[in-house]
């Protein structure tokens, strides 16, 4: 690698020109791997999306570029980008909409992100009128059947993994291969569903500015019930277990690396007792984890310590922070407005009609959007926990020094790399060394029409920006509702939360749902990026928790341990 790229990079093309970090960032963090981008991301994910644009009817087949290997997700230093020029199509051609509502509704609002070009192809009647068919679809359907069905199907492929120690490497290399086809199919059902999510709140937000309460909105997408915060009830009962054990006690005192030894250790049943139901919680939930549609990173099953640290939280929370007792006082607050703008809305019958539309809409599409989130990430799981099994398998043989590094390779490599590891070693070695080296780049949050040499990006670190100082606002979406106050705790990494204490302010970077648990001991979350739709806004709001995301910079502005006061209901972070 030199300052120009990385070998992975995409090549831009004219009809598609502009790229952005925005809702990039906060699902795909971190650099992808080789083979996660060639296989996962390549094969599974970008064919997922383009069918999802023509099954809306946004775009069709030949409209995309190469679209039997449509490259949809691309890759620049890299960082994974999502196509903004697509997305402004997609506005253009919805009724009622425009590209620049579109980059309201999905990407931050920042002042790097150029001004929208028209193009006469952007322009299609046909395509406005299967775009308003979706619409209505989105706003009168009472069920999502299809992700239903797409969750028994990730379920199916973790109960039905095989002992790995019973395949050879073309069996582990087929079973990885074998999840693309369903990668592909859910994540179809995900960007469908996520495409049309934010009709709803949409009309919720302009029901209530013209009510004269533009707040109310985002306190009546509070309590929804989403998949991705099982594992945070899951961790909860866990927690609450170990605190009402001696036992269990002393083990988690020990620490989250030490706590799995001193259990095993303990003659307690209680021990073996929690133990027995971790396994348990690892099925269920251990496909989850930071950075999880890559799957070199590291989910719950494959670093159990990173759940453990959660737990470790949540065990010295108090009960009044149990996810169920704040996600029950969410809905009570939430339905007390709802009957409030109900009774507002009685002489207006058109407009109350609208309102029930939007309401059930944005509860329906955005809890289908975690659902599918969920389901795409276990089954990407038994791709990683496939290929790390290989991995082990080499670094025995003396391939690679670390099971990680067989990401390094392309899926079109994994077939000869059996028969000639020896040709592949120094090759692997010399990717893995420049693969690390993009952690120490801030991807640039625009491309546009011309790819940045590495040399151009900013290493992190590099920029010293002054702590903001008492009596600072810091504003950033309105994200859940509520107001808290505590002291800031700045979370660099989900992996290691120790510093966080319950009743603390989590500032984080971004919040995939890896991240999630840690919303349980804390009074309110701010994120530094995140639009409607995040996931940080939607499981915020179904555990009750005041969150403020799209606040450039944060965990660079706020000092850790300051005393900040988060409105999740106006989107302010005030110093203290």
């Amino acid at each position: 690698m030199n300052d120009s790229t990385w070998f992975g990079d995409s090549t831009l093309e004219e009809r598609f020109p502009a790229w952005t970090r925005g809702n990039a960032a906060d699902v795909f963090p971190e650099p992808f791997s080789p083979l996660g981008q060639s296989l996962v991301m390549r094969n599974g994910m970008c064919t997922g999306l383009r069918n999802a644009y023509i099954s809306i009817g946004a775009l069709d087949y030949d409209e995309f570029v190469d679209p039997e290997r449509p490259d949809l997700f691309k890759v620049f230093g890299g960082y994974p980008y999502n196509p903004l020029t697509m997305t402004r199509v997609f506005g253009a051609r919805m009724p009622g909409a425009s590209p620049e509502a579109i980059d309201k509704a999905f990407f931050d609002d920042r002042d790097d992100v150029p001004p929208y070009e028209h193009q006469d192809w952007h322009d299609s009647p046909k395509h406005e009128a299967r775009l308003a068919a979706s619409m209505g679809w989105a706003m009168s359907a009472d069920s999502l059947p299809e992700l239903d069905v797409d969750k028994a199907l990730a379920r199916t492929a973790r109960e039905s993994r095989p002992n790995f120690s019973l395949l050879n490497d073309a069996a582990l290399i087929g079973r990885a291969r074998a999840m693309v086809p369903l990668i592909e199919q859910i994540f179809e059902n995900a960007m469908r569903v996520s495409t049309l999510a934010s009709m709803g709140p949409g009309i919720l937000g302009a029901v209530c500015e013209g009510l004269g309460e533009p707040t109310l909105a985002v306190q009546l997408l509070a309590g929804i019930d989403v998949d991705s915060a099982e594992p945070s009830r899951a961790m909860w009962a866990l927690g609450r277990t170990v605190r009402s054990s001696a036992a269990l006690t002393d083990a988690f005192d020990a620490g989250p690396d030490a706590v799995l030894d001193a259990l095993r250790q303990s003659p307690s049943p209680e021990a073996a007792g929690f133990l027995a139901s971790f396994d348990e919680f690892l099925v269920d939930h251990g496909s989850r984890g930071p950075n999880e549609y890559d799957p070199r990173s590291s989910s719950w099953e494959v670093r159990p310590r990173i759940a453990l640290a959660a737990i470790d939280l949540m065990r010295r929370s108090d009960d009044g922070q149990d996810p169920a007792v704040r996600q029950a006082a969410a809905v009570t607050n939430r339905d007390a407005i709802l009957t409030d703008v109900r009774t507002r809305l009685a002489g207006d019958a058109e407009t109350a009609g609208l309102f029930e539309a939007g309401l059930k809409s944005a509860q329906l599409f955005l809890a289908g959007r975690e659902r599918a989130k969920t389901s795409v990430v276990r089954v990407i799981n038994e791709v990683r926990v496939a290929m790390r099994e290989l991995g082990r398998r080499f670094v025995e043989r003396g391939v690679i020094d670390d099971a990680e590094q067989i990401f390094m390779l392309t899926d079109n490599e994994l077939d000869r790399v059996r028969f000639e590891p020896d040709a592949y070693r120094p090759m692997i070695a010399e990717r893995w060394a420049q693969y690390r080296e993009l952690f120490d780049y801030e991807p640039v949050f625009i491309v546009n029409g011309r790819v940045p040499a590495l040399g151009e990006m900013t290493r992190r670190g590099e920029r010293q920006l002054a702590k903001a100082t008492s009596g600072t606002v810091l504003t950033g979406a309105a994200s859940s509702g509520g107001v808290a106050t505590g002291r800031a705790r700045v979370i660099l990494d989900a992996a290691d939360p120790m510093a966080l204490e319950p009743g603390d302010v989590l500032i984080a970077p971004q919040t995939d749902p890896a991240w999630v648990p840690l919303f349980v001991p804390a009074v309110a979350v701010v994120v530094n990026v995140g639009a409607m739709g995040s996931h940080a806004m939607i499981v915020s709001r179904e555990l009750g928790i005041p969150c403020v995301a799209s606040v450039a910079d944060a965990t660079d502005l706020i000092p850790d341990g300051a005393m900040i006061t988060v409105d999740g209901n106006t989107g302010t972070v005030t110093i203290h």
